[in-house]
């Protein structure tokens, strides 16, 4: 039995006509034939009720039918996972995280790597902006960035990661109000070190303070999430932080965290441009990326 038998079964159902069944696997009509009467006889069962055109199968081909339909796609599946491996096997992947959600990274690098072992990253942390640029022009496969801000039109493909909270947060050096919560204008009371006004996330805080009529007291500035944990583990200033960008827990920095109240939420994701088609590559690396589960890890 050969796999073009079952090929050629199959047409032969779809078109119900000898001629136009061999004509769609591209072979004559007598080769067609001589090649299911080689099937029924292996089999030891009439599969096809010949007449002048194909009138149907007989009850025995409909059962045949139904394996051969599996079996191929089977052995379709088979083939895509054998394409698959080739192309992944010296695949790179370029990927844009926001400053706020950079602390995701290792989960992120991890998942893909457990599933893409020889996957070669490139990561970069950068502004919201520079994130969509770089997907527009194919700089980046894949961004983590705040979904309230794309752009209308459907160029990009999404999928929500957690909804971001904010927190006040500081170092053993430092009194915070409170013992889980407060408030926004007890927040502007303290020394702060916040990310700088181009960041989504910095322009968030100061709405909040806006919308509770107080002036943070803010004393240091940066783009660099690293500079604002140094900043906390000296203990002389606070900071407001999504909890994604809390320093992690292996650096051993006692922290004190406050959740603040009222405090907005919003949607982080993952974020492609959208095509007609994708390679395998990027459409594994999309599955193994969306599955993360975030949303309670990221919790206060």
């Amino acid at each position: 039995m050969f796999l073009r038998q079952l090929t050629y079964l199959v047409a032969i159902d779809r078109f119900r006509h000898f001629s136009r069944a061999a004509e769609h696997c591209g072979v004559s009509q007598p080769a067609l034939s001589a090649a299911i009467r080689q099937l029924e006889h292996e089999l030891g069962v009439t599969i096809v009720r010949r007449r002048q055109r194909v009138l149907g199968l007989t009850p025995e081909g409909e059962r045949v039918l139904a394996w051969a339909r599996q079996s191929l796609t089977a052995l379709d599946g088979l083939r895509q996972e054998a394409d698959f491996a080739h192309e992944v096997a010296g695949g790179s992947l370029a990927i844009g995280i926001m400053p706020p959600a950079q602390q995701l990274a290792p989960l992120l690098m991890e998942s893909l790597r457990a599933a893409i072992p020889a996957l070669h990253l490139d990561l970069t942390v950068a502004a919201h902006a520079d994130i969509l640029r770089g997907l527009a022009e194919q700089r980046f496969g894949l961004g983590i960035v705040y979904l309230d801000q794309l752009p209308v039109g459907g160029q990009f493909e999404v999928h929500e990661l957690y909804a971001e909270q904010h927190v006040l947060v500081g170092g053993p050096g430092i009194t915070l109000p409170g013992r889980t919560r407060c408030a926004w204008g007890d927040a502007a009371e303290l020394p702060l070190c916040l990310l700088d006004r181009s960041m989504r996330s910095r322009q968030i805080i100061d709405r909040c303070f806006a919308e509770a009529d107080r002036t943070p007291d803010v004393r240091f500035e940066t783009n660099a999430l690293a500079l604002l944990h140094a900043e906390l583990a000296a203990g002389r200033l606070a900071s407001i932080l999504p909890v994604a960008a809390l320093p992690p827990r292996s650096c051993g920095m006692p922290l004190q965290v406050r959740r603040l109240e009222p405090s907005p939420t919003p949607a982080v994701g993952l974020v492609r441009v959208r095509q007609a088609m994708t390679s395998a590559l990027m459409a594994r690396c999309w599955h193994v990326a969306s599955g993360l589960v975030l949303t309670d890890a990221l919790k206060m």
